[in-house]
């Protein structure tokens, strides 16, 4: 009878972590950020039918980097989520932070127990009433849950995007949409190369919508924003 390999388990974790990051790199990042008129989230994403941002409910919204696939699956998990705990007790139960803490089960579970890890970070947007208690929530591929209340990027460069955004606002608290997404492009594109509306997804939790609070902007709109900032 042949004896299995043995793996230290510090070994095993480390190298789905290391499979996960690599997945996730291959992919476009993307940056949300919470402006006056809302949550913007900005991905670089030249497909028109392949949506890397959508609306999960009434105020809240998801997006997702790494397989596509993958992070469809989630998205339409999310969905299920909210749909039967907003018909089961109240649509006002129904928050960002639960559908967080519920895809970092899954996320976790998979990391932990399955071969292969799922290749995905994703985000979990809610818009309050008042600013101060908008919610950007990022879930890793093994299930870390960390929350921010300014602006968020996901993806392999996502430290580097980041510094980039917090760069362009310095101490600006409250930017405009179309400053926010101007920034958001530059981040995104880097120095080297320049962001057009064609290869932007651009979506909005808007603050002003009484209940569906989710838009999605065309690439003409976009341009009009790019061209005003």
């Amino acid at each position: 009878m042949s004896m299995p390999f043995y793996v230290a388990p510090e070994q095993l974790m480390k190298d789905k972590a290391d499979y996960a990051r690599k997945g996730i790199a291959r992919g476009r990042s993307l940056a949300a950020v919470v402006c006056q008129e809302g949550i913007l989230i900005c991905a670089e994403n030249p497909s028109n039918t392949l949506h890397k941002v959508s609306e999960i409910y009434d105020r809240i919204a998801f997006a997702g980097v790494g397989r596509f696939n993958e992070f469809d699956q989630l998205r339409i998990a999310g969905i299920r989520h909210a749909d039967l705990k907003g018909y089961s007790f109240s649509r006002e139960d129904v928050d960002a932070r639960s559908l967080a803490n519920a895809y970092a089960q899954i996320l976790g579970n998979i990391f932990t127990h399955e071969i292969k890890p799922m290749e995905v970070e994703i985000l979990v947007a809610e818009l309050a009433a008042e600013r101060v208690d908008d919610r950007l929530y990022h879930i890793l591929y093994d299930g870390t849950v960390a929350d921010e209340t300014r602006l968020l990027a996901l993806g392999g460069d996502a430290e580097t995007v980041a510094d980039r955004l917090a760069q362009a606002f310095g101490d600006e608290e409250n930017p405009t949409f179309a400053a926010a997404l101007s920034a958001s492009a530059s981040a995104l594109a880097g120095p080297d190369r320049t962001l057009g509306a064609e290869a932007l997804e651009v979506a909005v939790l808007d603050r002003t919508f009484e209940r569906r609070a989710f838009r999605r902007f065309s690439d003409h709109e976009v341009a009009q924003a790019l061209a005003a900032a």
